[in-house]
């Protein structure tokens, strides 16, 4: 039998991020069985409950390790939980360098592989004479505008949002400075100062692993090639598409699936903000009445109205979502759509032959498994993260997604809102989008296969692991 290949991984205190990072793990381990995986965890108080429910059943070559926790008291109260999070895995960092030393006393370590946002990592590594990697649970747009930030930085003196011009990052889909992320906004803020120390951090790794396909991201991984070939600049692996599929364990999953098989085929609009992503109290009272309007089916996740621009990284409202819809909604929408509190299983409702849309807030780990199951999209970017830059990629870039008009005042209103849904489901204006994406599907279905793309990529890295071994 081959001897182990030992390596270390470590996410942040984001169920996104964890839960794509371990999905990667089984699938470097199902392809490559040699290899034995620790996953640490950096946490802030409790472990939410759900960052469990994917730690079960692991296969028995990847363990995992939660770092003590980080007090949510002691982070800065004036700060958006992103930045929050950030600043906790800062703080775990010498815990992060007690357990990475524990491990290489008594296993022959070879890498370590870290979330982007966890890149202090990446230093504790090179103490340690491992090789270091980046997994990117986002697209490869997102990487490239991560190593492009310093230049970008120096190239743009005023705000980005008052920058004229598209941005034209390598590779991608030119975008305006107001589609960056929220944290580029106030280049004064200490929200910028630490993505420009991400970025700055993160070229020093030995190479990318993306969660992204071939046909989806083309262009930018050639950009990146060309950059490689001009400044041995290190390569990267586009090994995705990798999402996390779970077991129907609630009792809300059950109810979806069976009101799903009395519709017709393709004729439901699934709505859902991700696991931890809630819209304003306007904009949700502006989607229900839009959905209302529309006359289609759906489905909708609703969770409690909140500050959007505030992912939930750090824990979970239990306020019943139903009291805030509008006035009557349920009672004269009962015949036409369903809404779920809190929680559905995402991937079996979008692989049910009754969904034929998906109204998302364009995370990526949602926009591919919307992709896997061939379904079409509305883009309603949270002004969150990188998800404004994600739907301009889903609408401009690959044509697999509509997006209604926003107001001045940034809600999009319900007129625009059952437009795009009754074009998207049944009309002319989703007519390409319906059509492109399942191109997409079939790509990505091959990205994956055993002479796939995103399969030899992932070959690529674990030969470049096991050399490393061999010449050291």
């Amino acid at each position: 039998m081959a001897k182990a290949t030992h390596i270390a991984v470590i996410s942040i205190p984001s169920f996104s991020h964890q839960a794509s990072i371990v999905a990667f793990c089984k699938r470097l381990v199902h392809l490559h069985p040699n290899f034995h995986v620790t996953c640490i965890f950096p946490t802030i108080g409790t472990p939410n409950p759900s960052s469990f429910a994917f730690l079960d059943s692991l296969p028995s070559n990847i363990d995992y390790i939660f770092l003590p926790p980080v007090n949510k008291e002691d982070l800065p109260q004036d700060v958006s939980q992103a930045v929050q999070c950030n600043l906790a895995v800062s703080q775990s960092m010498p815990y992060f360098r007690d357990t990475l030393g524990s491990l290489c006393s008594t296993t022959p370590m070879v890498a370590l592989v870290a979330d982007p946002f966890a890149n202090e990592a990446l230093k504790i590594a090179k103490e340690f004479n491992l090789l270091s990697y980046v997994y990117l649970p986002l697209s490869a747009m997102a990487l490239a505008l991560l190593l492009h930030l310093p230049t970008l930085h120096e190239e743009v003196s005023c705000e980005y949002k008052d920058h004229t011009r598209p941005i034209q990052i390598p590779g991608c889909v030119p975008i305006h400075g107001r589609d960056l992320p929220e944290h580029f906004e106030d280049r004064s803020n200490v929200a910028y100062d630490l993505i420009l120390q991400y970025s700055k951090r993160i070229s020093t790794a030995d190479g990318f692993l993306v969660n992204s396909f071939l046909e989806m991201e083309e262009g930018t991984l050639k950009a990146f090639q060309e950059c490689n070939r001009a400044n041995k600049n290190a390569p990267v692996y586009l090994v995705g598409p990798i999402i996390q599929i779970g077991p129907i364990n609630e009792s809300n999953g059950s109810e979806c699936l069976r009101w799903l098989e009395n519709q017709k085929p393709k004729s439901v609009l699934y709505v859902s903000f991700g696991s931890g992503s809630t819209v304003s109290q306007e904009q949700l009272d502006q989607l229900a009445l839009g959905l209302e309007l529309s006359g289609q089916k759906f489905l909708w996740v609703l969770r409690a109205p909140s500050d959007p621009r505030n992912c939930n990284y750090l824990g979970s409202t239990n306020n019943d979502p139903l009291l805030f819809l509008p006035h009557g909604f349920l009672e004269r929408t009962k015949g036409q759509g369903l809404v779920v509190p809190f929680w559905a299983p995402q991937t079996q409702i979008l692989s049910h032959t009754s969904t034929g849309g998906f109204l998302t807030h364009c995370g990526w780990n949602s926009i591919l498994e919307s992709i896997l199951a061939g379904v079409p999209m509305i883009a309603l970017p949270l002004l969150f993260g990188e998800l404004m830059m994600n739907a301009i990629l889903l609408t401009e870039g690959q044509n697999v997604a509509l997006r209604p008009k926003c107001c001045g005042n940034g809600i999009v209103e319900k007129e625009a809102i059952a437009e795009v849904i009754k074009g998207l489901l049944v009309g002319e204006q989703g007519h390409g989008a319906r059509q492109r994406i399942v191109e997409l599907k079939e790509a990505a279905v091959d990205a994956l296969k055993d002479d796939g793309s995103s399969t030899r990529a992932l070959s690529q890295f674990s030969t470049e692991v096991k050399n490393f071994v061999i010449n050291h």
